[in-house]
Protein backbone atom coordinates (compact mmCIF):
# COMPACT_ATOMS: atom_id res chain seq x y z
CA UNK A 1 0.00 0.00 0.00
CA UNK A 2 3.00 2.05 0.05
CA UNK A 3 1.37 3.52 -3.25
CA UNK A 4 -1.09 5.17 -1.99
CA UNK A 5 1.05 6.86 1.49
CA UNK A 6 -0.74 9.94 2.22
CA UNK A 7 -2.03 11.27 5.77
CA UNK A 8 -5.49 11.12 4.25
CA UNK A 9 -5.29 7.17 2.81
CA UNK A 10 -3.58 6.63 6.28
CA UNK A 11 -6.93 7.91 7.91
CA UNK A 12 -9.01 6.25 6.03
CA UNK A 13 -7.24 3.28 6.62
CA UNK A 14 -7.79 3.48 9.86
CA UNK A 15 -11.37 3.81 10.06
CA UNK A 16 -11.55 0.34 8.12
CA UNK A 17 -9.31 -1.36 10.07
CA UNK A 18 -11.41 -0.29 13.55
CA UNK A 19 -14.27 -2.22 11.51
CA UNK A 20 -12.21 -4.99 10.27
CA UNK A 21 -11.10 -5.85 13.55
CA UNK A 22 -14.58 -5.50 15.48
CA UNK A 23 -16.11 -7.86 12.76
CA UNK A 24 -13.29 -10.08 13.33
CA UNK A 25 -12.57 -10.45 9.15
CA UNK A 26 -9.45 -12.35 8.66
CA UNK A 27 -6.35 -10.77 6.84
CA UNK A 28 -7.25 -11.84 3.37
CA UNK A 29 -10.74 -10.21 2.97
CA UNK A 30 -8.86 -6.96 5.02
CA UNK A 31 -6.50 -6.86 2.16
CA UNK A 32 -9.24 -7.11 -0.59
CA UNK A 33 -11.64 -4.53 0.98
CA UNK A 34 -9.05 -2.13 1.50
CA UNK A 35 -7.18 -2.21 -1.42
CA UNK A 36 -8.09 0.05 -4.12
CA UNK A 37 -9.32 -2.25 -7.49
CA UNK A 38 -7.00 0.12 -10.22
CA UNK A 39 -5.34 3.42 -10.29
CA UNK A 40 -4.39 5.40 -13.13
CA UNK A 41 -2.05 8.04 -13.02
CA UNK A 42 -1.90 10.27 -16.21
CA UNK A 43 -0.42 13.59 -17.49
CA UNK A 44 -2.43 16.16 -18.73
CA UNK A 45 -0.71 18.33 -21.21
CA UNK A 46 -2.66 21.83 -21.78
CA UNK A 47 -2.14 24.62 -24.30
CA UNK A 48 -2.45 27.78 -22.37
CA UNK A 49 -3.78 31.27 -23.31
CA UNK A 50 -0.08 32.62 -23.92
CA UNK A 51 1.13 29.94 -25.97
CA UNK A 52 2.86 28.31 -23.79
CA UNK A 53 2.41 23.92 -22.91
CA UNK A 54 1.46 23.45 -19.11
CA UNK A 55 1.68 19.56 -18.02
CA UNK A 56 -0.97 19.03 -14.98
CA UNK A 57 -1.00 15.22 -13.14
CA UNK A 58 -4.36 13.77 -13.22
CA UNK A 59 -5.85 10.93 -11.28
CA UNK A 60 -8.66 8.24 -11.37
CA UNK A 61 -8.76 5.62 -8.53
CA UNK A 62 -11.49 3.01 -8.50
CA UNK A 63 -11.59 0.79 -5.25
CA UNK A 64 -14.26 -1.55 -5.87
CA UNK A 65 -16.67 -3.49 -8.65
CA UNK A 66 -18.55 -5.66 -6.69
CA UNK A 67 -21.67 -4.22 -6.67
CA UNK A 68 -21.77 -2.41 -9.78
CA UNK A 69 -19.81 0.21 -11.66
CA UNK A 70 -18.15 2.54 -9.78
CA UNK A 71 -18.61 6.08 -9.00
CA UNK A 72 -16.93 9.10 -7.62
CA UNK A 73 -16.12 12.74 -7.94
CA UNK A 74 -13.50 14.76 -10.02
CA UNK A 75 -11.81 17.72 -8.50
CA UNK A 76 -9.60 20.47 -9.37
CA UNK A 77 -7.45 21.65 -6.32
CA UNK A 78 -3.24 22.27 -6.12
CA UNK A 79 -3.00 19.27 -3.47
CA UNK A 80 -4.57 16.40 -5.08
CA UNK A 81 -2.37 13.65 -5.12
CA UNK A 82 -2.84 9.77 -5.59
CA UNK A 83 -3.09 8.66 -1.72
CA UNK A 84 -5.96 10.91 -0.96
CA UNK A 85 -8.04 10.60 -4.30
CA UNK A 86 -7.45 6.64 -3.24
CA UNK A 87 -8.64 7.47 0.18
CA UNK A 88 -11.84 9.59 -0.99
CA UNK A 89 -12.71 6.42 -3.54
CA UNK A 90 -12.86 4.09 -0.28
CA UNK A 91 -15.01 6.47 1.78
CA UNK A 92 -17.34 6.25 -1.30
CA UNK A 93 -17.56 3.17 -1.24
CA UNK A 94 -18.52 2.62 2.04
CA UNK A 95 -21.20 5.31 1.39
CA UNK A 96 -22.65 3.89 -1.55
CA UNK A 97 -23.23 0.60 0.03
CA UNK A 98 -24.53 2.51 3.77
CA UNK A 99 -27.20 4.11 1.07
CA UNK A 100 -28.12 0.80 -0.67
CA UNK A 101 -26.27 1.93 -4.03
CA UNK A 102 -25.10 -0.44 -6.74
CA UNK A 103 -21.67 1.25 -6.59
CA UNK A 104 -18.52 0.75 -5.95
CA UNK A 105 -16.59 3.71 -4.46
CA UNK A 106 -14.30 6.10 -7.09
CA UNK A 107 -12.36 9.52 -7.35
CA UNK A 108 -10.36 11.64 -9.25
CA UNK A 109 -8.99 14.42 -9.56
CA UNK A 110 -6.24 17.03 -11.37
CA UNK A 111 -3.49 18.97 -9.25
CA UNK A 112 -4.46 22.20 -10.45
CA UNK A 113 -5.82 25.48 -9.46
CA UNK A 114 -9.00 25.97 -11.28
CA UNK A 115 -9.47 29.57 -10.12
CA UNK A 116 -5.76 30.04 -11.65
CA UNK A 117 -7.17 29.08 -15.72
CA UNK A 118 -9.33 30.99 -17.76
CA UNK A 119 -12.25 29.38 -18.77
CA UNK A 120 -11.01 28.35 -22.39
CA UNK A 121 -7.27 26.53 -20.59
CA UNK A 122 -10.22 24.75 -17.89
CA UNK A 123 -12.11 23.64 -21.53
CA UNK A 124 -8.66 22.02 -22.82
CA UNK A 125 -7.46 20.66 -19.16
CA UNK A 126 -11.03 18.95 -18.84
CA UNK A 127 -11.08 17.42 -22.29
CA UNK A 128 -7.94 15.94 -22.26
CA UNK A 129 -7.97 14.40 -18.85
CA UNK A 130 -11.29 12.79 -19.99
CA UNK A 131 -9.59 11.77 -23.40
CA UNK A 132 -7.24 10.35 -21.05
CA UNK A 133 -9.33 7.91 -19.26
CA UNK A 134 -11.51 6.73 -22.12
CA UNK A 135 -11.67 2.89 -21.52
CA UNK A 136 -11.34 3.44 -17.73
CA UNK A 137 -14.59 5.43 -17.14
CA UNK A 138 -18.25 4.53 -18.58
CA UNK A 139 -21.96 4.36 -17.40
CA UNK A 140 -21.50 0.25 -16.97
CA UNK A 141 -18.01 1.11 -15.42
CA UNK A 142 -17.22 4.47 -14.14
CA UNK A 143 -19.37 7.22 -13.61
CA UNK A 144 -17.52 10.57 -12.72
CA UNK A 145 -19.27 13.34 -11.07
CA UNK A 146 -18.68 17.00 -10.38
CA UNK A 147 -16.30 17.41 -6.63
CA UNK A 148 -14.36 20.22 -5.34
CA UNK A 149 -12.99 22.80 -8.02
CA UNK A 150 -15.91 21.52 -10.36
CA UNK A 151 -18.88 21.72 -11.68
CA UNK A 152 -21.49 21.33 -13.90
CA UNK A 153 -19.86 22.86 -17.22
CA UNK A 154 -16.94 20.21 -16.04
CA UNK A 155 -19.25 17.54 -16.54
CA UNK A 156 -20.69 18.73 -19.45
CA UNK A 157 -17.01 19.14 -21.27
CA UNK A 158 -16.20 15.44 -19.72
CA UNK A 159 -19.76 13.66 -21.76
CA UNK A 160 -19.06 16.16 -24.66
CA UNK A 161 -15.67 14.61 -24.91
CA UNK A 162 -16.46 10.95 -24.42
CA UNK A 163 -19.90 10.66 -26.19
CA UNK A 164 -17.32 12.65 -29.46
CA UNK A 165 -14.81 9.51 -29.51
CA UNK A 166 -17.92 7.03 -29.00
CA UNK A 167 -19.73 8.42 -31.71
CA UNK A 168 -23.18 9.08 -30.20
CA UNK A 169 -24.30 10.86 -27.25
CA UNK A 170 -23.94 9.03 -23.52
CA UNK A 171 -25.70 11.40 -20.75
CA UNK A 172 -24.95 8.56 -18.48
CA UNK A 173 -21.00 8.43 -18.30
CA UNK A 174 -21.27 11.66 -16.12
CA UNK A 175 -23.95 13.03 -13.26
CA UNK A 176 -24.13 16.37 -11.52
CA UNK A 177 -24.63 18.19 -15.63
CA UNK A 178 -26.60 20.33 -16.46
CA UNK A 179 -30.19 20.06 -17.21
CA UNK A 180 -30.52 20.54 -20.17
CA UNK A 181 -28.43 17.98 -21.09
CA UNK A 182 -29.53 15.00 -18.96
CA UNK A 183 -29.33 15.91 -16.15
CA UNK A 184 -30.93 15.82 -12.52
CA UNK A 185 -33.54 18.36 -11.25
CA UNK A 186 -32.55 19.02 -7.69
CA UNK A 187 -28.79 17.39 -8.25
CA UNK A 188 -27.01 20.36 -7.57
CA UNK A 189 -28.42 21.07 -4.61
CA UNK A 190 -28.73 17.41 -3.25
CA UNK A 191 -25.38 17.17 -0.82
CA UNK A 192 -26.28 20.43 0.90
CA UNK A 193 -29.72 19.14 1.18
CA UNK A 194 -29.06 16.06 2.70
CA UNK A 195 -26.62 17.68 5.01
CA UNK A 196 -29.44 20.01 6.92
CA UNK A 197 -31.88 17.18 7.03
CA UNK A 198 -29.53 15.37 8.74
CA UNK A 199 -28.52 17.70 10.79
CA UNK A 200 -31.84 18.26 11.31
CA UNK A 201 -32.87 14.95 12.11
CA UNK A 202 -29.62 14.71 14.50
CA UNK A 203 -30.92 17.54 16.68
CA UNK A 204 -34.58 15.90 16.85
CA UNK A 205 -32.51 12.69 18.37
CA UNK A 206 -30.91 15.23 20.92
CA UNK A 207 -34.31 16.74 21.69
CA UNK A 208 -33.23 20.63 20.06
CA UNK A 209 -35.60 22.44 18.76
CA UNK A 210 -34.38 24.10 15.60
CA UNK A 211 -36.39 27.56 15.53
CA UNK A 212 -33.44 29.91 17.09
CA UNK A 213 -30.89 27.21 16.93
CA UNK A 214 -27.60 28.50 15.58
CA UNK A 215 -25.37 27.32 12.57
CA UNK A 216 -21.63 28.00 11.83
CA UNK A 217 -20.36 26.72 7.98
CA UNK A 218 -17.06 25.89 7.40
CA UNK A 219 -16.87 26.02 3.30
CA UNK A 220 -19.27 28.14 1.42
CA UNK A 221 -18.81 26.36 -1.90
CA UNK A 222 -21.69 24.40 -3.21
CA UNK A 223 -22.61 22.32 -0.49
CA UNK A 224 -21.34 24.70 2.25
CA UNK A 225 -24.39 27.93 1.37
CA UNK A 226 -27.00 24.99 0.41
CA UNK A 227 -26.94 23.92 3.60
CA UNK A 228 -26.83 27.12 5.31
CA UNK A 229 -30.09 28.09 3.08
CA UNK A 230 -31.91 24.87 3.87
CA UNK A 231 -30.54 25.15 7.75
CA UNK A 232 -32.57 28.51 7.55
CA UNK A 233 -35.51 26.91 6.49
CA UNK A 234 -35.65 24.91 9.14
CA UNK A 235 -35.58 27.84 11.78
CA UNK A 236 -31.60 28.23 12.38
CA UNK A 237 -29.36 31.16 12.03
CA UNK A 238 -26.24 30.83 10.25
CA UNK A 239 -24.18 33.09 12.61
CA UNK A 240 -20.82 32.45 10.74
CA UNK A 241 -19.28 30.82 7.48
CA UNK A 242 -15.64 30.94 5.82
CA UNK A 243 -14.26 29.98 2.41
CA UNK A 244 -10.91 29.78 1.26
CA UNK A 245 -10.25 33.50 1.27
CA UNK A 246 -11.49 34.10 5.56
CA UNK A 247 -14.19 34.02 7.68
CA UNK A 248 -17.07 36.30 8.22
CA UNK A 249 -19.91 36.73 11.87
CA UNK A 250 -22.64 38.24 12.35
CA UNK A 251 -24.48 37.02 16.27
CA UNK A 252 -27.82 37.53 14.90
CA UNK A 253 -27.42 35.88 11.55
CA UNK A 254 -26.40 36.51 8.57
CA UNK A 255 -28.70 37.89 5.52
CA UNK A 256 -27.86 34.78 3.18
CA UNK A 257 -29.64 36.30 -0.23
CA UNK A 258 -27.51 39.06 0.41
CA UNK A 259 -24.08 37.27 1.14
CA UNK A 260 -25.13 35.09 -2.02
CA UNK A 261 -25.05 37.99 -4.04
CA UNK A 262 -21.95 39.16 -3.02
CA UNK A 263 -20.04 36.01 -3.56
CA UNK A 264 -21.88 35.34 -6.72
CA UNK A 265 -20.03 39.12 -7.85
CA UNK A 266 -16.63 38.94 -5.61
CA UNK A 267 -15.78 35.32 -5.45
CA UNK A 268 -15.13 35.32 -1.82
CA UNK A 269 -17.17 35.91 2.00
CA UNK A 270 -14.60 38.62 3.14
CA UNK A 271 -15.77 42.05 3.25
CA UNK A 272 -19.42 41.48 3.48
CA UNK A 273 -20.80 44.69 4.79
CA UNK A 274 -23.10 43.00 7.32
CA UNK A 275 -20.37 41.39 9.32
CA UNK A 276 -17.54 41.29 11.11
CA UNK A 277 -14.67 39.29 10.49
CA UNK A 278 -13.13 36.43 11.84
CA UNK A 279 -10.15 34.66 12.04
CA UNK A 280 -10.46 31.24 10.52
CA UNK A 281 -8.92 29.63 12.92
CA UNK A 282 -11.82 30.38 15.15
CA UNK A 283 -14.68 29.77 12.74
CA UNK A 284 -14.64 26.29 14.22
CA UNK A 285 -14.77 27.24 17.33
CA UNK A 286 -17.45 29.23 17.53
CA UNK A 287 -20.85 28.18 20.25
CA UNK A 288 -23.25 27.10 17.93
CA UNK A 289 -25.84 24.00 17.97
CA UNK A 290 -24.65 22.46 14.69
CA UNK A 291 -21.42 23.08 12.87
CA UNK A 292 -21.33 22.15 9.09
CA UNK A 293 -17.45 21.38 8.22
CA UNK A 294 -18.10 21.33 3.94
CA UNK A 295 -14.45 22.46 3.08
CA UNK A 296 -11.15 19.75 2.95
CA UNK A 297 -10.33 17.31 4.99
CA UNK A 298 -8.37 17.19 8.10
CA UNK A 299 -9.96 20.60 9.75
CA UNK A 300 -10.90 18.87 13.25
CA UNK A 301 -7.79 17.69 14.52
CA UNK A 302 -6.46 17.00 18.31
CA UNK A 303 -5.66 20.22 18.46
CA UNK A 304 -9.37 21.74 17.96
CA UNK A 305 -11.31 18.68 19.13
CA UNK A 306 -11.52 19.32 22.61
CA UNK A 307 -12.49 23.07 21.75
CA UNK A 308 -15.18 22.43 19.64
CA UNK A 309 -18.81 24.28 21.02
CA UNK A 310 -21.36 22.79 19.29
CA UNK A 311 -24.00 20.40 20.20
CA UNK A 312 -24.24 18.82 16.35
CA UNK A 313 -21.26 18.07 14.05
CA UNK A 314 -22.57 17.68 10.22
CA UNK A 315 -19.47 16.70 8.29
CA UNK A 316 -20.67 17.97 4.80
CA UNK A 317 -16.63 17.78 3.59
CA UNK A 318 -15.18 14.09 2.91
CA UNK A 319 -12.86 13.67 5.77
CA UNK A 320 -12.79 16.61 7.82
CA UNK A 321 -12.19 14.64 11.64
CA UNK A 322 -8.82 12.83 12.00
CA UNK A 323 -9.55 9.59 13.96
CA UNK A 324 -7.19 11.33 16.74
CA UNK A 325 -10.05 13.95 16.74
CA UNK A 326 -12.85 11.42 16.42
CA UNK A 327 -11.41 9.80 19.99
CA UNK A 328 -11.38 13.04 21.87
CA UNK A 329 -15.39 13.61 20.58
CA UNK A 330 -15.99 10.21 21.58
CA UNK A 331 -14.66 10.81 24.91
CA UNK A 332 -16.49 14.03 25.54
CA UNK A 333 -19.69 12.18 24.69
CA UNK A 334 -21.54 15.93 24.31
CA UNK A 335 -21.04 16.54 20.64
CA UNK A 336 -23.40 14.18 18.08
CA UNK A 337 -21.32 12.92 15.22
CA UNK A 338 -23.13 12.83 11.52
CA UNK A 339 -19.72 11.08 10.55
CA UNK A 340 -19.19 12.43 6.06
CA UNK A 341 -19.88 8.97 4.58
CA UNK A 342 -23.92 9.24 5.65
CA UNK A 343 -23.77 13.00 5.87
CA UNK A 344 -22.58 14.01 3.08
CA UNK A 345 -24.50 10.91 0.79
CA UNK A 346 -27.11 13.13 -1.22
CA UNK A 347 -25.17 13.93 -3.77
CA UNK A 348 -24.28 10.33 -4.55
CA UNK A 349 -27.95 9.52 -4.26
CA UNK A 350 -29.16 11.79 -6.62
CA UNK A 351 -26.31 11.23 -8.84
CA UNK A 352 -27.58 7.50 -9.03
CA UNK A 353 -30.93 8.88 -10.13
CA UNK A 354 -29.23 10.72 -12.27
CA UNK A 355 -27.83 7.86 -13.88
CA UNK A 356 -30.71 6.07 -13.92
CA UNK A 357 -32.91 8.54 -15.84
CA UNK A 358 -30.19 9.01 -18.26
CA UNK A 359 -30.31 5.21 -18.70
CA UNK A 360 -34.07 5.08 -19.15
CA UNK A 361 -34.03 8.72 -21.01
CA UNK A 362 -37.51 9.02 -18.68
CA UNK A 363 -36.82 12.18 -16.14
CA UNK A 364 -38.05 12.61 -12.75
CA UNK A 365 -39.62 16.23 -11.33
CA UNK A 366 -37.61 17.93 -8.34
CA UNK A 367 -40.28 16.76 -6.12
CA UNK A 368 -40.04 13.56 -6.83
CA UNK A 369 -36.13 13.54 -6.75
CA UNK A 370 -36.11 15.36 -3.16
CA UNK A 371 -38.42 12.77 -1.94
CA UNK A 372 -37.00 9.75 -3.11
CA UNK A 373 -33.62 11.33 -1.57
CA UNK A 374 -34.62 11.99 1.73
CA UNK A 375 -36.34 8.66 2.22
CA UNK A 376 -33.11 7.03 1.58
CA UNK A 377 -30.98 9.19 3.88
CA UNK A 378 -33.87 8.36 6.64
CA UNK A 379 -33.17 4.66 6.19
CA UNK A 380 -29.67 5.11 6.49
CA UNK A 381 -29.80 7.43 9.63
CA UNK A 382 -32.17 4.90 11.30
CA UNK A 383 -30.63 2.05 10.68
CA UNK A 384 -26.66 4.18 11.55
CA UNK A 385 -28.19 5.39 15.14
CA UNK A 386 -29.95 2.09 15.59
CA UNK A 387 -26.86 -0.10 15.27
CA UNK A 388 -24.18 2.84 17.21
CA UNK A 389 -27.20 3.02 20.29
CA UNK A 390 -27.70 -0.98 20.41
CA UNK A 391 -23.86 -1.82 20.38
CA UNK A 392 -22.67 1.85 21.81
CA UNK A 393 -20.53 2.87 19.61
CA UNK A 394 -19.74 5.95 17.92
CA UNK A 395 -21.89 6.79 14.90
CA UNK A 396 -18.47 6.72 12.60
CA UNK A 397 -17.82 3.26 13.67
CA UNK A 398 -21.66 2.35 13.19
CA UNK A 399 -22.09 3.52 9.45
CA UNK A 400 -18.47 2.17 8.51
CA UNK A 401 -19.65 -0.95 9.69
CA UNK A 402 -22.70 -1.14 7.72
CA UNK A 403 -21.16 -0.04 4.47
CA UNK A 404 -18.29 -2.68 5.65
CA UNK A 405 -20.38 -5.09 5.65
CA UNK A 406 -22.44 -4.82 2.92
CA UNK A 407 -19.39 -4.80 0.07
CA UNK A 408 -17.46 -8.06 1.92
CA UNK A 409 -20.85 -9.78 2.05
CA UNK A 410 -20.78 -9.23 -1.83
CA UNK A 411 -17.70 -10.16 -2.16
CA UNK A 412 -17.99 -13.70 -0.31
CA UNK A 413 -21.19 -14.04 -2.71
CA UNK A 414 -19.10 -13.40 -5.80
CA UNK A 415 -15.68 -15.63 -4.73
CA UNK A 416 -12.27 -14.93 -5.33
CA UNK A 417 -11.53 -15.41 -9.67
CA UNK A 418 -10.25 -17.68 -10.42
Amino acid sequence: MDLYKNPVFDMACRQFDAVADRLQMPDGDRLRLKSPKRALCVSVPVRMEDGSTRVFAGYRVQHHLSLGPTKGGIRYHPWVELGEVAALAMWMSWKCALTGLPYGGAKGGVAVDPRALTSGELERLTRRYTQELIGFIGPQLDVPAPDLGTNEQTMAWMMDTYSVHAGHPVPGVVTGKPVGIGGSLGRREATGRGVAYLAGRAMDTLGLAAEGATAVIQGYGNVGSVAAQSLVKQGLRVIAVGDATGAINNPKGLDLPHLERWVAERKTVVGFPESEPLPPEELLLLPCDVLVPAAMERQITESNATRLRCRVLAEGANGPTTPEADRILNERGDVFVVPDILCNAGGVVVSYFEWVQDLQSFFWSEGEVMDRLFRILEGAFVQTLGLARRDGIPMRLAATTLGVQRVWEAKKLRGLFP
